[in-house]
């Protein structure tokens, strides 16, 4: 008995109606997306107009009467409990010859309604949902915290991004110029070897040489980590997010801190912007590390402490 109306009228919920108009009402584009799926029209109400959807409102206070008011006086011990009530009502509501017509709301759906209903589409319909995102210096867009790469022309750029379960979608003015399977991994990077500049091509006043000589300006050890973040990712463009949030600690922080920084995040093997922006946060750049102990200094007489004899 499923189908699909030509058209809905329903409230005009901030979620789904960016503009309430009868005439030319404003949706956002997964709701749009819903409608086209199903074939559907979608006119919500204006606001405060309940004359927009009358019959709605007198259904709602038939609803009340005849099946709220009813169950008022009784206990229910579970939700099933209570929602097999609700139905059986339901059904007596839907059968109840009306006083003025002489049939019931049922007879009129089988009669009028259903007749005109569209039959469902042969697919479900698939949630996404849109944003807009703006291109980083890496050719990459951040969705929830995974990076997806679009052509590197496009640095810069505002994208709308369609995003569902499974996939990502990036537009430009209606223009699909990348897709991508949905990512798993905070921090993580999808890249198409495609969407990558050539080795030698400058762009966005932004290149590998340019980041490792402003690295440089900040001291030795802050060249060197930033070298060593670039060397080990995959591609070195992955890089450049957390080497530009290093070098630029250094107008928090001053390059002297963010250069003893990077020396003591050497020392740790830290290689990552959060671990140089903790060390910084904490103060630790201006502690000395804990000295190694010197080879044979000798340990503590101890009766727990096994001896070298213990091992022969």
């Amino acid at each position: 008995m499923g189908g699909v109306p030509a058209q809905l009228v329903p409230d005009n919920p901030k979620v789904g109606v960016d503009r309430a108009n009868w005439y030319e009402p404003g949706l956002n584009r997964t709701y749009l997306e819903l409608a086209t799926h199903y074939r559907t029209a979608i006119l919500p109400t204006r606001p405060r107009k309940p004359r927009d959807k009358a019959k709605v409102e007198v259904g709602v206070l038939v609803v009340e009467r005849w099946i709220l008011a009813r169950l008022r006086n009784r206990r229910f011990f579970s939700l099933a409990e209570l929602n097999q009530a609700i139905a059986e009502l339901v059904a007596d509501l839907n059968t109840r010859p009306m006083r003025r017509l002489g049939v019931s709301r049922r007879d009129l759906f089988l009669e009028l309604d259903s007749p005109a209903l569209k039959p469902l589409p042969d697919e479900p319909f698939e949630y996404a949902e849109w944003r807009v995102r703006r291109v980083g210096l890496d050719y990459h867009v951040d969705i929830d915290g995974h990076y997806y790469s679009v052509p590197h022309r496009l640095i810069r750029e505002q994208l709308d991004a369609r995003i569902t379960a499974h996939t990502v979608e990036l537009f430009r003015k209606g223009e699909r110029v990348a897709v991508h399977l949905r990512g798993t991994g905070r921090g993580r990077h999808t890249t198409v070897p495609e969407h990558m500049p050539s080795s030698h091509r400058r762009y966005a006043e932004w290149t590998i040489e340019r980041i490792l000589r402003d690295a440089g300006a900040v001291g030795p050890s802050a060249a060197k980590l930033v070298a060593l973040i670039l060397e080990t990712r995959p591609h070195p463009e992955q890089g450049y997010r957390a080497c530009l949030g290093i070098l630029r600690l250094a107008r928090q922080y001053g390059a002297d801190r963010l250069e003893a920084a990077c020396d003591r995040g050497l020392d740790i093997g830290a290689r990552s912007y959060g671990s140089i922006q903790s060390i910084l946060k904490h103060g630790l750049d201006r502690r000395s590390p804990p000295q190694p102990t010197a080879q044979g200094q000798l340990l503590l007489d101890h009766p727990n402490i096994r001896g070298p004899r213990y091992y022969h």
